[in-house]
């Protein structure tokens, strides 16, 4: 009986880990990539990149390449290299949308600079 409970447990844990990291249904990579890093950190690898793209641009076969290309070597180097224009705020904003689906370009925050 407690192998069964162990096995409950330890799926249930499995799902919440994929529910937690899973992007959002138009999150854009920028927006993804804030909120993994400031929840989960970046460990010198593209985890999470890699976790977006093949959630939402699973056809992006080039991305790694083009954003280490750019200075992103890793998760947190593509926020500071890559999409560095973020507005500085105390907290993340809302992400305004993937503009087209299966692309890597940032959502637009203009109206959300206006705002924030």
């Amino acid at each position: 009986m407690a192998e069964n409970i162990a096995d409950k447990v330890e799926a249930e844990v499995a799902e919440l880990s994929r529910t937690l990291t899973e992007p959002g249904e138009h999150e854009c990579l920028r927006c993804f990539l804030l909120r993994m890093v400031n929840e989960f950190g970046c460990d010198g690898r593209h985890r999470w990149t890699i976790r977006w793209r093949d959630q939402r641009a699973p056809q992006a076969t080039r991305l790694l390449r083009k954003l280490t290309q750019l200075g992103g070597c890793c998760d947190c180097e593509v926020l500071l290299n890559v999409f560095p224009d973020y507005p500085e705020t105390g907290t993340l904003l809302p992400c305004a949308g993937q503009p087209l689906a299966g692309s890597a370009v940032p959502c637009s925050l203009k109206q959300m600079r206006r705002t924030a």
